[in-house]
């Protein structure tokens, strides 16, 4: 094989594998599927949920997001858990977070990748079974989760 076909094929074959990496993305479909895996029948309500999240980013690898529920968090209602779902990562289902009602507010901040300009949504499951959601919108300039996964 010659010098220049061999960088030929290997070009062809990069590209490929960059093209196919790009490709692997969660789509709003597979998020409503992860969705109903963790809530089965039960009906998700809008509202109650409020996501701080930076309407234009520039970097995605580390976003800053806030999620607050309005719940009095006392023994019999409070938040049990926090759930985050994005719609163009490679995985739609980022984040668990457990609360109770030693909590004392039903406020969680993290920080998540985005791969992309895309929603995000967090679903709160309650005390009483209820589950409440809330989304918001981000524009990433520098995308994230670019890298194939191991």
């Amino acid at each position: 094989m010659k010098r220049r076909d061999f960088l030929a094929v290997g070009g062809a074959i990069g590209a490929a594998f960059g093209l196919g990496a790009a490709a692997v993305r969660a789509t709003p479909a597979e998020v409503k599927e992860a969705i109903l895996q963790l809530t089965g029948t039960a009906r998700v309500t809008a509202g109650r949920v409020t996501l701080d999240l930076p309407p234009l980013v520039e970097n995605g690898n580390s976003v800053p997001l806030t999620i607050r529920v309005d719940s009095p968090m006392t023994v019999a209602d409070h938040v049990k858990a926090v759930h985050v779902f994005v719609e163009k990562n490679p995985q739609p289902y980022v984040a668990s977070l457990h609360l109770g009602p030693r909590a004392g507010r039903a406020s969680v901040s993290t920080r998540i990748r985005l791969a992309d300009s895309q929603t995000v949504v967090a679903v709160c499951q309650m005390s009483d079974g209820s589950f409440w959601s809330g989304s918001a919108e981000s524009v990433v300039t520098l995308a994230a989760c670019t890298e194939p996964s191991s």
